[in-house]
């Protein structure tokens, strides 16, 4: 029976060294923010990103009323680039092409949008290009982001 007591003592100290040796999910802040875009003939409106983190894996969806719909869109089929700036100079990039479906007139919805980032990085959206059935439209910033940059 000691050793069953002994063994059971060892394995929940093992146990809880092992737990507070996990390593812990790194946090963005802020996970949402805002800005305004301008897509030239495309339209200007508002953005909402919502960003979350994992290590040095990155990802932003993004909500614009800035480009709506001509046409009904399936779902994964609109490419987009999300341009951000880190700490005021040097550029990172969001890529995908998953977005859920978009009824004809509604505004675009787009990632999530992965990207890689660095323990510090302070990032704001400068540019967004949407690409849907071969058209490209290019968004650039118009305001600041806010309630202000992304920091991993």
């Amino acid at each position: 029976m000691r050793h069953g007591i002994r063994r059971l003592g060892f394995c929940s100290a093992l146990a809880a060294g092992t737990l507070a040796l996990a390593p812990t999910a790194e946090a963005v802040t802020p996970t949402t923010a805002t800005i305004s875009f301008d897509c030239g003939v495309y339209g200007s409106g508002s953005a909402t990103l919502t960003a979350t983190q994992s290590g040095t894996a990155a990802t932003i969806n993004l909500s614009t009323s800035a480009i709506k719909a001509p046409i009904s869109v399936g779902a994964n089929s609109v490419k987009s680039t999300l341009t951000l700036t880190n700490k005021g100079s040097g550029a990172v990039t969001f890529t995908g092409n998953s977005n859920p479906a978009i009824p004809a007139g509604s505004p675009v919805s787009t990632g999530p949008l992965k990207g890689t980032v660095a323990a510090g990085d302070s990032l704001v959206a400068k540019s967004l290009k949407v690409v849907v059935f071969g058209i490209t439209a290019t968004c650039n910033a118009t305001s600041a982001q806010s309630p202000g940059p992304f920091v991993f």
